[in-house]
């Protein structure tokens, strides 16, 4: 991917990973101009905080703490990963959902 692409898609790639309102800043930013970019890192935390409320809400809740203190922890885990992309300028997937967050929210 071109440097300036990158460049000027980084700041709405940090802060799509700056909490859920964040990502929301950053969806809002993006729209008026698409950048590659950005577009794949918010599509990336969509799918996080898609994951991080449903294991709040359903599994924690609902099943047990200690599972959703597991699948919390792998969460967190995997948006450092996606954070650490950005910070690196690469189109890094998250493991294990990266590939189904891109065919989700393509749309984004």
């Amino acid at each position: 991917m071109d440097n300036q692409i990158i460049n000027e898609g980084k700041t709405n790639a940090v802060i799509s990973y700056l909490t859920i309102i964040g990502t929301l800043i950053a969806f809002v930013l993006n729209n008026s101009k698409k950048n590659p970019f950005a577009s794949f890192h918010i599509r990336q935390n969509v799918g996080l905080n898609v994951l991080y409320f449903l294991n709040q809400y359903i599994i924690y809740k609902h099943v047990s703490w200690i599972a959703g203190a597991v699948i919390g922890t792998v969460i967190f885990v995997l948006w450092i990963i996606g954070l650490l992309g950005v910070l690196k300028n690469e189109k890094k997937l998250v493991p294990i959902f990266g590939e189904q967050f891109q065919d989700w929210f393509k749309g984004i």
